[in-house]
């Protein structure tokens, strides 16, 4: 199990605390400083079931400045948003986890760390 953080991310902190409390094997990925590259966002997002619009922050002044609102949400549209996830990670939702199961989830709730957990259960790390 691997679960991408932002150490700043009060919601990533929580999850990481969640992780621990029950024993949980896990490895951190700070996706800040370890950018992932466009296949490993592509193989994410086919964890996920999601398209990249749907783990961007729009909220985040970067994407304001690239004008993202207004970008297609299409299959046209994709490899553009997956190039901005890449050249600007601080727009990538957060925390990310990886389930042992092969499938992902955006773990922002409690709720949401423990069905990580349930899916396949947690190794040693």
């Amino acid at each position: 199990m691997e679960i991408w953080i932002n150490p700043a991310c009060s919601k990533c902190r929580s999850a990481i605390d969640v992780l621990d409390a029950e024993g949980a094997g896990y490895t951190v990925r700070r996706y800040l400083e370890d950018v992932p590259s466009a296949e490993e966002i592509r193989e994410l997002l086919g964890r996920l079931g999601l398209e990249p619009w749907d783990i961007t922050r729009t909220g985040e002044s970067v994407a304001g400045e690239l004008g993202m609102t207004e970008w297609g949400r299409d299959a046209g549209a994709r490899e553009r948003w997956i190039s901005a996830l890449v050249e600007h990670p601080v727009l990538i939702q957060r925390p990310i986890i990886t389930a042992e199961d092969g499938t992902a989830l955006v773990a922002r709730s409690e709720e949401a760390v423990r069905e990580a957990l349930g899916r396949g259960g947690p190794t040693s790390v």
